[in-house]
């Protein structure tokens, strides 16, 4: 059965095509169908803001379809940001290690891919994306953009590495300097760290190079978005201007 909307000024009839809610869930996200199954027998499905356990209820292209709280969209690119817990590793996919696309299930049929990775054992804010163009931006070291980063260390931080590491470091196996770095220490062994680039293992090579070693880390922020009280594990969708600041 069709839901039909009346064209009034014309007088003619135009049929809009019903959906079964199953299949929308399995079109519209990365649920299988099988899974989109589960997700409305066990209640985390509403229509409209409201729970429906019937598979086979027709959504109309009106509709408005919520699974586990989050509204399910045909079109548009993907714009996220998670707080990474440690052990989890920042790949599309892997046979062998939990991911952070592993815990989008059910967010969006797009192909997403990780905006500046974090090592496994480094926690803090990732941003997931559908968007290349954008993603280029986020990463490109053609654009600014400062990644705030809080860390401890296994032995003391010496004053004298604000001005070094304000200067720049020759890190090995580099032809360049480190771009200047602004280091706020916090404690004898934690500070916070701003970069303006992301070399491979930077802040940890950084500290290496002082003879240091960064025994724990975290991303506080990327550019103007920051995990807003998000907790490990928990992702939100950026709004329109922290899209538009990259």
């Amino acid at each position: 059965m069709s839901s039909v909307f009346w064209l009034c000024n014309a007088g003619v009839q135009l049929e809009l095509p019903q959906m079964r809610l199953d299949k929308y869930l399995a079109t519209h996200s990365d649920a299988t169908r099988t899974l989109a199954k589960m997700a409305i027998k066990t209640g985390r499905v509403e229509v409209n803001g409201v729970v429906v356990k019937d598979q086979g209820k027709k959504v109309k292209p009106e509709d408005v379809v919520t699974i586990n709280g989050r509204e399910l969209k045909e079109s548009g690119e993907v714009y996220l940001v998670m707080n990474k817990q440690a052990g989890i590793i920042c790949a599309t996919q892997d046979e062998e290690q939990d991911t952070v696309l592993d815990f989008l299930d059910g967010y969006t049929h797009k192909v997403l891919h990780i905006a500046g990775r974090l090592d496994k054992d480094t926690t803090g804010l990732v941003l997931i994306t559908s968007d290349g163009k954008w993603s280029h931006r986020v990463t490109s070291p053609n654009y600014v953009c400062e990644k705030v980063y809080l860390l401890e260390t296994i032995l003391p931080i010496q004053e004298s590495y604000i001005e070094e590491f304000s200067a720049g470091i020759l890190l090995r196996d580099e032809t360049k300097p480190t771009k200047p770095a602004n280091l706020e220490i916090l404690s004898p062994t934690s500070a916070r760290l701003t970069l303006t680039e992301g070399k491979y293992h930077q802040v940890k090579r950084m500290f290496g190079a002082m003879g240091n070693r960064v025994t724990k880390l975290h991303r506080e922020s990327v550019g103007g978005v920051m995990l807003d009280g998000l907790g490990e594990g928990e992702f939100r969708e950026l709004t329109e201007s922290e899209i538009n600041s990259f």
